[in-house]
Formats: C-alpha cells, sequence, structure tokens
C-alpha cells in the first residue's frame, strides 16, 4: 500500500494562498528529508530579484567587458566606431535644452529628444549629466578594450573602480528606492487590506513619481469606491504615512476599482511661482497652476462663464490674477471690469481693461451696454447665417470680470443673468469671484447654474463647498474645507468632473505691474468709451511722444490714402507705429461708425476718402 504524502494538501494550501493573496503568508514547514541547498538558493533568488535594478551597474560592467571581448577577437580594427558611436551619446545626452530650444532649425528634434529623454527617465538636468557621464566612461573603456584587449592592465581594474564609483549615484537615486518601495506595498498590500476594512483587495499596477506613487487597486466583489473613499485614514495608517497624504479617487470605467494617490513629499508646500503668459488666443486653455501630480490646471474660458469661490484669504486675489494676465496677453480678446471696491483688485489691470466700474450706477451701464453688444452680435450672426461667433483680433471675444459679485446693486445682477444665459453663442461671457455665492448673493439660482467653471478654495463651513461646486459635491468627496494653504483650490468643470487639489501660480506685484504695461492697450487705457468723432490731426504734426506723430491721425491718414484694393492691417501697423490689437480695436470703431469698411479678408480702406464724417 502506498503511503500518502503528509504535506501534500499543505503545499497545494500553499500555492493556492500564493496566487490569489486572499489569505496571510503560509508559514513553511521545511520537511526533514528535504536539502536544504535549494532552499538556500530559492530564498537567494528571490532576495536577487527583488533587489534587482540595485544590479544594473554590474549587468552594464559585465556586458560591456563581454562585449569588448567579442569584438577585439573578431574585428579588433573597429574600435574608431565604438569611438564615434561615444562621441555622438554624449553630446546627445549632454546639450543643454536652452541651446537645443534656441535654434529654430532643430526646434522639432529638441522636441523628440525631450520626449525620449523623458521616457528613459532622466528628463532632469542632473539626470542627462549623469547619463552622458556613464556613456563616455563606458564608451571610452570599450573603444580601448577592444584596440588593445579588455584583460590588458589596467583596463579591468579602471573597469571596477568606475563601476563603482559610478553606482553609488544610481544606488542613491530617489526613483530608484522609490520603485524598490513601490513594489514592497504591491507585495504587503493583501496583509495590510485586512486591517484597512479592505479585505480582498488588491494592487494591479502602480506608477512613481517626484512626489509619491499612483496606484490602481481593484477591490473585492461588491465593494465600490465609496467605502474605500471612506476608510483613508486606514489607509493612511496601514501605509504608515502621515495624515492627509492619501487621496483616492473613483475610477470612471470600473466602480469594483479606484485610484489610490499617495503623496509623500507635498509638492504644494511652497508657492509655486508663475512661468508667465506669453502671447495667446482665447481658443486655448489658461494654466492655473499646478495639480498635486504636477500636471497643470488648465482651463477652457471660451464661451464658458466662470464661478470663483472661496473665504477671505483663500487666494481669489491671485487665482483672479492668474486669469487676468492670460486674457490681457489674449489679442482676441476683450476686458471689460467692475470692481466696486473703489477699483483696488482690478486698477493694477487698468491698461488692460477696455472698461472698469467703480461704483453701482458704472456696473449697471456695464452691464446694459454688455446686453446691447450681445444683441448686436445676435443680429449680425443671424444676418450672416452663422450660429457660433468665432472670436478674433477683428472681432473679439468679451469677458466681463467681476470682482466681489455680492455687490451688484439689483440691476445690475439682472443684466449678469441674462448675460450668462445668452452669451455663450456669441463669445460674451461672465467671470465672477464671491466668497460665499448663497442664493441671495448670487440674486437667484439662475446665473449661478449657468457657471459651469468652478474654482473652489478655502472654506470654513461644509456646506459651503455645495454652495460653490454645486449640490452633493461635499458627499462626492469635493473637501474644499480641508484645504489649509493659500491658493489651493479644488477645479470642476466639463474636463475636470473627479476632486483633484491644484495650487495657483503665485502672480506677484511687480510681475502684475510689467505684464500689464507689456499689454497695455493705449487708445483704450486713456478713453476706454467708444468716441463717435472722426480723426482730425494732422499726421504730420507731432500728437504723440517724443515727437511721434499721432498713431490715430497716420492711421486714418493711411486709410484714406488706400486704393480701391484697401490696405492691410500690418501695413496699417507700420504707418501708425503701434501693434495689430490697436489697429484691429481702431478698425473696428471706424467700421461702427461707418468710417471704414472691409474691401476683402484682411484688407481696409476709408468710406469717403478725405471726407470723414463728424
Amino acid at each position: 500500500m502506498m503511503r500518502r504524502d503528509p504535506y501534500r494538501y499543505y503545499r497545494r494550501a500553499m500555492r493556492r494562498n500564493w496566487r490569489t493573496r486572499h489569505g496571510a503568508y503560509p508559514l513553511f514547514f521545511q520537511p526533514p528529508y528535504e536539502p536544504d541547498g535549494p532552499l538556500i538558493i530559492a530564498m537567494l533568488g528571490r532576495l536577487l530579484y527583488r533587489h534587482r535594478s540595485a544590479f544594473l551597474p554590474f549587468l552594464i560592467c559585465g556586458a560591456t567587458f563581454a562585449l569588448a571581448y567579442v569584438t577585439h577577437r573578431h574585428h579588433p580594427r573597429s574600435w574608431p566606431i565604438a569611438a564615434i558611436t561615444t562621441f555622438a551619446a554624449v553630446m546627445i545626452l549632454g546639450i543643454p535644452h536652452q541651446l537645443a530650444w534656441a535654434s529654430p532649425a532643430v526646434k522639432k528634434t529638441a522636441g523628440i529628444m525631450t520626449r525620449a529623454w523623458e521616457a528613459c527617465g532622466i528628463g532632469r538636468p542632473a539626470e542627462r549629466i549623469y547619463a552622458a557621464t556613464v556613456a563616455a566612461a563606458t564608451g571610452g573603456w570599450l573603444t580601448a578594450a577592444i584596440a588593445t584587449g579588455p584583460a590588458t592592465k589596467p583596463l579591468p581594474a579602471i573597469a571596477v573602480i568606475a563601476m563603482l564609483v559610478l553606482g553609488i549615484p544610481w544606488w542613491a537615486h530617489r526613483r530608484r528606492r522609490a520603485r524598490v518601495r513601490i513594489e514592497r506595498t504591491i507585495q504587503s498590500w493583501p496583509d495590510i487590506a485586512e486591517n484597512m476594512g479592505l479585505a480582498g483587495s488588491r494592487i494591479a499596477s502602480a506608477t512613481e513619481d517626484k512626489w509619491g506613487f499612483t496606484a490602481r487597486v481593484i477591490l473585492r466583489k461588491g465593494t465600490t469606491a465609496a467605502q474605500a473613499i471612506n476608510q483613508i485614514p486606514a489607509i493612511e495608517s496601514g501605509l504608515g504615512m502621515r495624515p492627509g497624504s492619501i487621496r483616492a479617487l473613483p475610477d470612471p470605467h470600473r466602480a469594483d476599482r479606484f485610484i489610490l494617490r499617495a503623496i509623500e513629499t507635498d509638492p504644494h508646500a511652497q508657492a509655486v511661482t508663475w512661468p508667465g503668459q506669453p502671447a495667446t488666443n482665447i481658443t486655448r486653455p489658461a494654466a492655473l497652476g499646478l495639480f498635486e501630480d504636477g500636471q497643470p490646471a488648465n482651463i477652457t474660458l471660451l464661451r464658458r462663464n466662470a464661478l470663483i469661490g472661496g473665504t477671505t484669504g483663500s487666494g481669489k486675489s491671485g487665482v483672479l490674477n492668474v486669469i487676468l494676465a492670460y486674457l490681457a496677453a489674449c489679442a482676441d480678446v476683450v476686458i471689460w471690469g467692475v470692481d466696486l471696491k473703489g477699483g483696488m483688485e482690478l486698477q493694477p489691470w487698468a491698461g488692460c481693461l477696455t472698461r472698469l466700474a467703480i461704483t453701482p450706477p458704472e456696473a449697471t451701464g456695464l452691464f446694459d451696454d454688455a446686453i446691447t453688444e450681445l444683441d448686436q452680435r445676435a443680429a449680425t450672426m443671424a444676418a450672416q447665417g452663422h450660429r457660433v461667433w468665432e472670436p478674433s483680433p477683428a472681432m473679439p471675444a468679451l469677458v466681463v470680470v467681476v470682482d466681489e459679485y455680492a455687490e451688484l446693486p439689483a440691476d445690475a445682477r439682472n443684466g449678469a443673468d441674462s448675460l450668462a444665459r445668452r452669451g455663450r453663442a456669441v463669445a460674451v461671457n461672465l467671470l465672477a469671484a464671491t466668497q460665499r455665492p448663497t442664493q441671495q448673493a448670487m440674486g437667484g439660482n439662475a446665473v449661478r447654474s449657468q457657471l459651469d467653471t468652478r474654482i473652489c478654495l478655502r472654506v470654513r463651513e461644509r456646506r459651503d463647498v455645495d454652495l460653490i461646486l454645486g449640490p452633493g459635491a461635499l458627499a462626492s468627496g469635493w473637501h474644499a474645507h480641508t484645504l489649509t494653504q493659500p491658493g489651493t483650490f479644488l477645479l470642476s468643470d466639463p474636463e475636470h468632473t473627479t476632486p483633484q487639489r491644484a495650487r495657483a501660480y503665485l502672480i506677484t506685484d511687480d510681475q502684475v505691474a510689467s505684464h500689464a504695461r507689456r499689454h497695455t492697450r493705449p487708445a483704450l487705457a486713456s478713453n476706454p468709451q467708444p468716441r463717435s468723432g472722426t480723426p482730425h490731426s494732422d499726421p504730420a504734426q507731432p500728437g504723440g511722444t517724443h515727437g511721434q506723430p499721432d498713431p490715430e491721425a497716420a492711421l486714418w491718414a493711411a486709410l484714406c490714402a488706400a486704393g480701391t484694393e484697401g490696405v492691410t492691417a500690418r501695413t496699417l501697423a507700420r504707418h501708425a507705429r503701434m501693434g495689430r490689437t490697436w489697429i484691429y480695436e481702431r478698425l473696428r470703431e471706424h467700421a461702427e461708425a461707418g468710417r471704414a469698411y472691409q474691401v476683402s479678408h484682411g484688407h481696409w480702406r476709408a468710406s469717403e476718402p478725405g471726407q470723414p464724417e463728424g
């Protein structure tokens, strides 16, 4: 009779637990008849596999020695090829970004190189310098070994010393150590998940970045992402991390999965410096700041109304300044401002604003004019058979910026309500900033429901989250009451439907003044109201500064001198010595007054040359 193995059932259970990871790791009892050698080899192999990234310097050294041995034996005269290849690799890795992007001829190549470096994990300059040093040392040793032989002294000693010296930065590199921590977290997750209230869950994949790691967690059937979000404090305790360092977001594709974001180093601990705003147009998104994963927090303002809400000291003015810097740099936007605090907030941008209302009567008049502009645009589009107003420098979009919306008088609120409801198609939109957008402050729910882009900064009370972001936002994980840093916000719009923390760029007063001067519209700044008169200055007379001709008179003279084919905006800008944005604004005013018209696309002339209407 055959005797059964008493350890057969135990080994079967051990294999099952190892495959499913649902239970704890089984204890191993070595049978008395099994040798120690295979067990030691298996344990050593497992240890080496867990720390396999640490052996990369040894792997590179061994592979280089083998390549040198084979090449020297069969092709000893091929060492110039190795030298040329090494030189090319070092030049590609070591070229600075500034030199690569400075030349227009290699800009496309520089973009390809940048993406390749990031894909290889050497996006930072220090990492590329290290990679170039390794390539130079490896290629130089390989060239000498091919020419003389890898065993020729002192080449073996040089290889060992170079491997140890160049291996120190690799072993101490944060990304390699972070990857090891992530792998250990993945392996230990089934054990700690039992104590976190997420029994049966497992990590499907994980990626690391400079601030932590992001993992996709698969839950046990019947467990939802909402339950995992409620267990965030337990997850922080199980992973041994500081309070507030874990983010849990539902997976938009599967209800039994969620995205775990672990932040080991807070990227928002320090203010994020504003990088500047180059000239752009309103069809491109505006960058407000950075999310916790380093991605830019972009919003679209074209044909969208926006609301900025937050308590005092939360950073509303900073977010508003970043948006105004973006709008001021757009050549196809006209900005109207309402600041009922005497212009204290919007006055630094006065040179970029076509109109600025600082009293309740001025605010009411501004919204009345905005409604008139809206109706005129709608009539123009109906006559032309168009359904959407496409902004351009000649036909710009209109954005009305209101600071402290709750201070608007009742008539102005009615105008804002009509503008928010009807202005989308004709590119006339509203940007409102307020501390607490209650029904009383907003003048009803109609205008608040039309604000489809919501920027929520720190709030004092939990119920204020639903006031700014909409009903049910607090229950869905939009916890704006937990924000602590000034300028930290939550963004809700059609492109951002999950709660992700972001911090706005810090733009200083000096940067505001410099940017506003760069994008000032001189004629509009000095006389923002539309003028009904006709230019009458003589271009030969010094009507400008430093003896330069008056730009208005020079523009009108060029329009009058234009032939039947008209004159282009570029030529007009050369005659008036002004920017093209200023030229298009003046042309629009002349066209509305009937003094000039567009002959063809981009060509203009005066209606009655030499005899302007008064």
